[in-house]
């Protein structure tokens, strides 16, 4: 259900209410790129539905869809095409076109360009644990969540968000657990990580499908290493890469993925409630093996 997460914290000044989420996220619905538009974006139905509701309220917690929509138009093209028109405009004048008319006329090829351009959508689910007061999105990308948080915070009226941050960070723990070869309670340390040096040569190793409580690990980081990714296992039930920037790639959930087969089918309402419910007990477990949350968070 969810691949990645950035989780923000919302603040305690917001009082949820559904439909007023519902009108508020309907006020800018997602819609195609037009023929010259680059970009476009907006909110989807999570279900993927077609006038699908824009908030799917399941087992107390809430999804919702951002899309966005790009016209891939690659420099090398629009560049051509300038050249195209250098080379017109040199023949029949006699002179070449300066710096300005240049970028004029970058802004006509892409112009006549974008409506022959490719399009690409992504996506990104967002969930909503109102009770917790924290909300997630399904990315690795911290431009793109921050985009759709600034989306979230104009639409609805007392909405705050910060970034979810913990009194330790992911690399001071990180660092201790397998300096110490011992996991958090709760959770375990799978065969995957990665240590950088912090010095000028930023030296980078990697450990993949190899046990981690092996003498050289601990060496790496008293010689400077620090651990920038470190897989990781909560309660057998949810497996997650932690990063130095307390975002969780690769999630997986263990125990549903097994359900999953033998279900053999698409259930949306279940596949939420297991993977919300899931991840709304790791996540507090988490935060507590992070040194629980700055003061005033």
């Amino acid at each position: 259900m969810f691949k990645n997460l950035i989780v923000y914290r919302i603040a305690p000044s917001w009082q949820s209410d559904l439909p007023r989420l519902e009108a508020a996220l309907a006020a800018t619905p997602f819609a195609p790129c037009g023929a010259t538009q680059e970009q476009s974006a907006g909110w989807v139905s999570p279900r993927g539905q077609e006038h699908g509701a824009l908030v799917e309220a399941i087992a107390g917690h809430w999804l919702l869809c951002w899309q966005m929509e790009t016209r891939m138009l690659p420099s090398a093209v629009v560049a051509q095409r300038v050249e195209e028109k250098v080379q017109r405009i040199t023949q029949e004048s006699g002179r070449t076109p300066g710096r300005k008319e240049r970028r004029d006329l970058k802004d006509e090829a892409r112009l006549d360009l974008l409506p022959q351009a490719f399009t690409q959508r992504r996506s990104i689910t967002v969930w909503i644990a109102p009770h917790e007061r924290l909300l997630a999105m399904d990315t690795s990308n911290q431009t793109r969540a921050d985009a759709v948080a600034t989306a979230l915070v104009k639409a609805i009226e007392g909405l705050s968000l910060a970034l979810l941050d913990t009194r330790q960070s992911p690399q001071a723990a990180m660092s201790a657990w397998l300096l110490e070869q011992q996991a958090p309670a709760g959770f375990a340390i799978d065969n995957e990580c990665e240590l950088k040096s912090t010095a000028a040569d930023k030296a980078v190793v990697r450990y993949a499908r190899h046990p981690l409580d092996i003498a050289e690990v601990p060496e790496h980081i008293r010689a400077g290493k620090l651990p920038t990714r470190l897989a990781m296992t909560w309660q057998g039930r949810v497996s997650f890469v932690l990063t130095e920037g307390l975002q969780l790639r690769r999630v997986a959930l263990l125990e549903t993925e097994q359900q999953e087969r033998q279900r053999g089918d698409d259930d949306f309402d279940a596949d939420v409630a297991l993977a919300t419910g899931e991840l709304s007990q790791m996540l507090p477990d988490l935060i507590a093996a992070l040194g629980g949350e700055q003061t005033g968070a």
